[in-house]
């Protein structure tokens, strides 16, 4: 059967979507969409909001999101040149869910550190 006459499926090895869905939860993606969510951003604005980000990921993050439709890229015609980035529809959608997991993890991690405590406890003696 032709794979692209099949409806999404993300746990499908070559379904499309899990392409996309690396693409949105990476590190990187999650705090990008994240950020865009505040508003847009210059480059340089944006590597200061997203600390330990290198220039090559950030510009790679964003050449990827914009790709994918859920980043907009604005060149203005100023003296410097002005790039501002900011989310479209798709991606102001996509950072809303994305976002909502990263509050969850900061809002849990006390459970999952006491999770882990009791893991390695368990298997220290193993």
């Amino acid at each position: 059967m032709d794979q692209s006459a099949l409806s999404p499926d993300v746990n499908r090895r070559a379904c499309p979507s899990r392409l996309v869905l690396e693409h949105v939860t990476s590190r990187w993606g999650v705090l990008v969409l994240a950020a865009l969510l505040e508003r847009s951003y210059r480059f340089g604005e944006l590597r200061r909001r997203i600390e330990g980000v290198s220039e090559k990921m950030l510009a790679q993050t964003l050449r990827t999101l914009e790709r994918d439709g859920f980043v907009h890229r604005d060149a203005l015609p100023a003296i410097p040149p002005r790039v501002d980035y900011s989310l479209t529809d798709l991606g102001r959608e996509a950072a809303e869910r994305v976002w909502g997991l990263a509050r969850w993890t900061e809002q849990r991690l006390d459970a999952v550190l006491a999770a882990r405590d009791a893991y390695d406890e368990d298997h220290a003696h193993s």
